[in-house]
């Protein structure tokens, strides 16, 4: 399975260096020396991390055959995708994998059902659920702790204690979207979550 771990920024320097927007919980592991990763746009790449270090708060990375800033500054905006075993989980129980919370529903304490998570979005500041309500509508809920109370797998479920205005709870409906799925395809396996990059409260 295929994760984005990363978005390559600008330039630095003129030796070849990029910024990155680190999409992963385990940068040590996914963007260490040595890692090759697949890339969007898949013409890019693979591209294999020769070295890497911290500069003011962000990652810096060289990629092998990649020795100037003109060559650097091609790869902006591409993505790094890293293979994962599907079964492979966070080494942090807190922690999540973008794949294990897309079509989580999403439930209040008292099992109000509010909709089903359908995108993972990662912004700088922090990461949000795009939920989509029964009657189609979206609402975004921020993934941090004060609003999402539990995931729990097993259950695939997500409770969330919402602030006032977060969410209108008016339009919440009891029954599990879920569950109304189960009697319409009985028996047939769930469709596989769409592979994005790693996360916690986000990418992993």
């Amino acid at each position: 399975m295929q994760l984005v771990v990363a978005r390559i920024g600008r330039a630095h320097g003129i030796k070849g260096e990029v910024t990155v927007e680190v999409r992963t919980d385990e940068p040590e592991l996914r963007l260490g020396p040595g890692a090759v990763l697949a890339t969007e746009p898949a013409h890019v790449g693979p591209l294999t991390i020769e070295t890497g270090r911290v500069h003011s708060g962000r990652l810096l990375l060289r990629f092998e055959g990649v020795r100037d800033r003109t060559a650097a500054e091609a790869l902006r905006n591409t993505l790094l995708i890293s293979e994962v075993d599907p079964a492979e989980l966070p080494e942090d129980p807190e922690e999540f994998y973008d794949h294990q919370l897309m079509d989580l529903d999403v439930v209040l304490a008292d099992g109000t059902e509010v909709g089903r998570i359908t995108e993972i979005t990662h912004l700088p500041s922090q990461d949000l659920f795009i939920v989509e309500r029964p009657d189609g509508s979206e609402v975004m809920i921020p993934f941090v702790e004060e609003i999402v109370a539990e995931i729990d797998l097993e259950e695939q479920r997500a409770v969330i204690t919402p602030p006032p205005g977060l969410i209108d709870e008016s339009e919440a409906v009891i029954a599990s979207t879920r569950d109304e799925d189960a009697n319409v395809v009985d028996g047939s396996a769930d469709a596989g979550a769409d592979a994005a990059r790693d996360g916690k409260k986000g990418d992993a």
